[in-house]
């Protein structure tokens, strides 16, 4: 009698093609909640000259740059805004102890000289002042720069699982995979939640006919983009700068 054994079973069989899903579906809301809290710490928030001072007088000061804008270089959802370097620069930004970032504009401050520069016109507060934006320039910002790393890597993590399991997974089943490849690009990673939700958390039971094809996805980056920005600016009008810093 002929006896066939059973095939050996691979090392991790098909399992990978259940276990991975469930992976995903709990990891990437966390991973959005870790990188939304400290991209919201670090965000630059307006300030004044006046908190300017109250931070030198307590020593939060850390870091500093005279700066003539921000950079807007079209970066992806997960970066920061980051200030242009100029010497004689309108705009002033610091880092204070706890990793937060503060900016002042438009005020006589940004235009007084550069701290490290002699004026034989500037008064005992003014001395002070760039005495302690020397110290602070020396102190260096560690604490900021370990969590702006942190936002960076988070993003990435969360853009390159999202868009391995787009392209390398299974068809979605909601739209198509240029679909949910331009909402993944709203701003916050809202897409990369929506895409989350709608095919891994609440999946349709079978693939939808008419899925949202490339076009369409391009028109809801579009319309979606402009909603959140205002939804955005109304909430930084109604809460202030602290609440929703930009």
């Amino acid at each position: 009698m002929l006896v066939v054994s059973p095939s050996p079973s691979r090392p991790f069989g098909g399992g990978w093609r259940a276990v991975v899903p469930v992976a995903l579906r709990w990891a990437l809301p966390v991973l959005w909640v870790l990188w939304a809290s400290l991209a919201w710490w670090v965000e630059p928030r307006e300030s004044t000259e006046a908190q300017l001072d109250r931070d030198l007088a307590a020593g939060r000061v850390v870091a500093f740059q005279r700066s003539s804008g921000w950079a807007d270089d079209g970066a992806y959802w997960g970066s920061r805004p980051r200030a242009q370097y100029a010497p004689d620069g309108g705009m002033l930004t610091w880092t204070v102890s706890n990793g937060q970032h503060r900016y002042a504009s438009g005020t006589p401050l940004a235009f007084e000289p550069y701290p490290a520069e002699p004026d034989s016109s500037a008064s005992t507060e003014q001395e002070a002042r760039r005495a302690a934006l020397a110290d602070a320039r020396r102190a260096g910002g560690s604490t900021a720069y370990r969590i702006g790393n942190t936002v960076a890597l988070l993003a990435g993590v969360l853009t390159v699982l999202w868009l391995g399991r787009l392209i390398g997974g299974a068809p979605p089943l909601a739209g198509t995979r240029w679909f949910w490849f331009w909402v993944g690009l709203l701003p916050f990673g809202v897409g990369v939640l929506a895409w989350t939700y709608r095919e891994m958390w609440r999946p349709p039971p079978a693939p939808v006919p008419g899925r949202g094809s490339g076009w369409r996805g391009l028109g809801w980056l579009i319309l979606a983009a402009v909603g959140i920005s205002l939804v955005v600016s109304v909430a930084r009008i109604v809460f202030g700068t602290s609440v929703v810093p930009g």
